[in-house]
């Protein structure tokens, strides 16, 4: 199935189910009105909505509706948890190699998660508003999965089958704001504001033979200001896999209905697929010439993610904004 929350003036959106070419949707108020009641009671009402999506498909569903990304709101407009991870140790190394920090070998089996502010997502065609470019601004392009109710001490075995959703992020970072809130030793918090989703999230079986391993073995596409940024695979290099992730999330709390975990930075071995983030980049400059020599965002700066098919379809819609100066 496919899924967005139009927005409908509320603050969590009106629960659409969308067609698997993103041409038709159709709202299913008797079922759910909205993304978390349906993640509340996924058992129950998946079954239903899963014969609608195929009639859906089908064209047999007369008051289905043109889809209109524009009125997407982030599939969950506001959620119960949000923990970003870092799968591609590879990303992680490269950051810290650059400003000559160590990077411990638990890293290496044991994932880093920080938990981000979920209350209030930006919607994936609005504009990012940030007071000042000072604070360097830089896109992430990542993936996220939505949970159902993942028990505590969950096994990475057992995780999968609390994966309900994927959807695409761009996880903003505030990079000269980091250093400053690392040094007191307590994590991120100014220099992560808010972050945005796809306007439609899927299930995994819609990904069919590219869902792997708890993996997603596609591109995912970064365009900055028109250009190609990058297109690594998200399935190559990623460390620890979305049901590792999940596990090691749940290790000490369970986790509620509609908990989106994330994958951290897209990133490839293979340079040639170019970058997920202006980080990465100006990492890799810095340790080939000694300096970055690409900037930050600046306030009228675009970035666009998406993830295409096999067929070169778009799945999840995409996210396209850009930055904005935030006045008060």
């Amino acid at each position: 199935m496919k899924l967005a929350s139009y927005n409908n003036g509320r603050r969590d959106g009106q629960l659409m189910l969308v067609s698997k070419d993103l041409s038709k949707a159709v709202a299913v108020p008797a079922i759910a009105h909205t993304m978390q009641q349906l993640l509340d009671a996924w058992d129950l009402l998946q079954p239903q909505l899963q014969e609608l999506y195929e009639a859906l498909n089908d064209g047999l569903i007369d008051s289905a509706i043109d889809f209109d990304e524009a009125q997407c709101l982030s599939p969950l407009p506001r959620a119960y948890q949000w923990a970003d991870g870092s799968a591609y140790v590879n990303h992680v190394e490269l950051v810290r190699k650059a400003r000559g920090a160590q990077m411990p070998e638990t890293f290496w089996t044991d994932p880093l998660v920080y938990q981000g502010g979920s209350d209030c997502f930006i919607a994936p065609k609005a504009d990012i508003p940030l007071a000042s470019e000072e604070w360097g601004i830089d896109f992430e392009s990542e993936i996220a999965v939505i949970t159902d109710d993942v028990p505590m001490g969950v096994t990475t075995q057992n995780a999968e089958k609390h994966i309900k959703l994927l959807m695409l992020v761009n996880d903003v970072s505030l990079r000269n704001l980091i250093p400053g809130e690392l040094a007191k030793g307590f994590g991120f918090y100014q220099a992560k504001p808010s972050s945005s989703f796809s306007p439609v999230a899927v299930t995994p079986e819609e990904l069919g033979a590219r869902w792997e391993d708890s993996k997603v073995h596609l591109p995912l596409i970064t365009h900055l200001n028109e250009s190609l940024f990058g297109r690594p695979n998200a399935g190559v290099d990623m460390t620890f896999n979305f049901s590792q992730l999940v596990s090691h999330v749940a290790k000490t709390r369970p986790l509620g209905a509609g908990a989106i975990i994330g994958s951290g930075t897209i990133s490839n071995y293979d340079r040639s697929a170019g970058s997920s983030c202006l980080a990465e980049t100006r990492m890799l400059e810095t340790i080939a010439e000694g300096k970055p020599s690409t900037s930050f965002m600046k306030f009228g700066d675009r970035v666009r993610i998406e993830m295409l098919d096999d067929d070169q379809k778009t799945i999840f819609g995409s996210i396209d904004q850009q930055v904005v100066e935030y006045k008060g």
